[in-house]
């Protein structure tokens, strides 16, 4: 990879994709791994890759987006052509503002939610045990940890009980008349799932709850803790006969529940919380189906969301204030390699001259030409990071300073 790559944010999210299309380029853990070893063995040195329900996204460095885009696509179902018509790319300063506004919940479906910064965390660390972190994506993760927390608990931005499992048992509450009467079937153990099911324990008082999951002992945990019944997969159809509420929260990638199995004696209130989506659109033809989305959930917004955005102003400050450090401690980054290496000419320049004059003067005072030249070549280096600081130019006098000293450096890559 040649040394004048950028760093590229790229990816879709719920603002232009719909749930169809991020299912599409959903990346379960498996993709994800690959995705590290094919861009490791293409040479890409710095690359994290998150994939939740509301949004599949690269951060890495490139030659052109192209490189990352190929990555994505051949290991999720989507095609560049539909990458193309919902994705969003930035580079360099640009992918720097929307990794922290992604990682401190200003870009989240629901405003406030800090869901997004473990996933970030969680993807870092992946991609730091496959050797593809370096150190201005190392700081970069780090600054925007910083500013997650700060805002946390600067502000008021996520205060309120306001998620998609709240709003599921929101509508939930308003929509169904006598709820603790009724049967709730939990069908899939997937994280909003089983939000939304401690929710419901909290809100209703309900000790109706039954839980299934291909895999039984997932369930078996599940049900301990929240005092769940469990029954076995292959009873899911007649558990939906007897269901006045299915709360959906599979993480197949193809639907689990379409018309097929449905034979309904009573009306049915679906609510699928997965992406890609479990619930076949098909069910609605079955009479007293009602069929409610993830996407439908996230639109509903209450006070909560209104309070919430009177923060949005402070948050931004904390952010401009962290990527601002974030910022310095990158122009710093570009110009020390030049400023080293002037220090090294000085210094060889200085060498040669006490050198000549050790040999002239048999009374040289070695120790003090050394001080004295020292202070000034230090001086001299000041002067020049003081100017490459406060400069608007900074890559034209870093390139002044190498061609007048003649420097050979590695460029910098932002």
């Amino acid at each position: 990879m040649s040394k004048h790559t950028s760093f590229y944010a790229l990816g879709l999210s719920y603002k232009k994709a719909d749930a169809t299309m991020r299912g599409k380029f959903s990346l379960d853990a498996t993709a994800k791994s690959t995705i590290l070893i094919q861009a490791e063995a293409e040479g890409i040195e710095s690359l994290i890759v998150t994939s939740t329900c509301n949004r599949t996204e690269i951060y890495g460095f490139a030659n052109h987006p192209y490189e990352l885009i190929k990555l994505l696509c051949e290991n999720s179902k989507g095609t560049v052509e539909e990458f193309q018509e919902v994705a969003y790319i930035y580079k360099n300063q640009e992918a720097v503002n929307h990794m922290f506004r992604v990682g401190t919940g200003l870009d989240s479906q629901i405003l406030g939610d800090f869901e997004i910064i473990s996933q970030l965390k969680i993807a870092f660390n992946e991609s730091k045990s496959n050797g593809l972190v370096n150190s201005f994506m190392e700081r970069l993760i780090n600054s925007v940890i910083q500013a997650s927390k700060k805002i946390k608990t600067d502000t008021d931005i996520s205060s309120g009980a306001t998620s998609v499992s709240f709003a599921s048992v929101q509508y939930i509450i308003k929509n169904v008349a006598d709820i603790s009467n009724k049967n709730i079937l939990l069908f899939g153990t997937g994280k909003i799932g089983r939000n939304t099911c401690e929710n419901l324990v909290k809100h209703t008082k309900h000790e109706q709850i039954t839980l299934i999951n291909r895999t039984k002992d997932k369930a078996e945990k599940l049900a301990q803790k929240l005092d769940l019944v469990v029954k076995d997969y292959s009873d899911l159809q007649l558990e939906l006969q007897k269901a006045d509420i299915v709360v959906v929260a599979t993480g197949a990638l193809n639907p689990t529940i379409d018309k097929a199995i449905l034979n309904l004696k009573k009306p049915l209130l679906i609510l699928d919380l997965s992406i890609p989506k479990n619930v076949h659109e098909n069910v609605t033809d079955v009479e007293g189906v009602t069929l409610i989305h993830l996407d439908h959930l996230s639109q509903m917004t209450d006070e909560t969301l209104e309070k919430r955005k009177q923060h949005i102003p402070h948050a931004e400050t904390i952010i401009e204030e962290i990527k601002e450090e974030f910022m310095a401690w990158t122009r710093n980054r570009k110009f020390a390699p030049t400023i080293q290496a002037l220090k090294e000419k000085l210094n060889a320049i200085k060498d040669g001259e006490l050198s000549k004059q050790r040999k002239k003067n048999a009374n040289f005072d070695d120790a003090q030409a050394e001080l004295i030249s020292s202070q000034i070549i230090q001086k001299i280096t000041n002067h020049f990071v003081n100017h490459l600081k406060d400069g608007d130019s900074m890559d034209e006098g870093i390139e002044w300073i190498e061609k007048v000293f003649q420097l050979e450096q590695e460029k910098s890559f932002f």
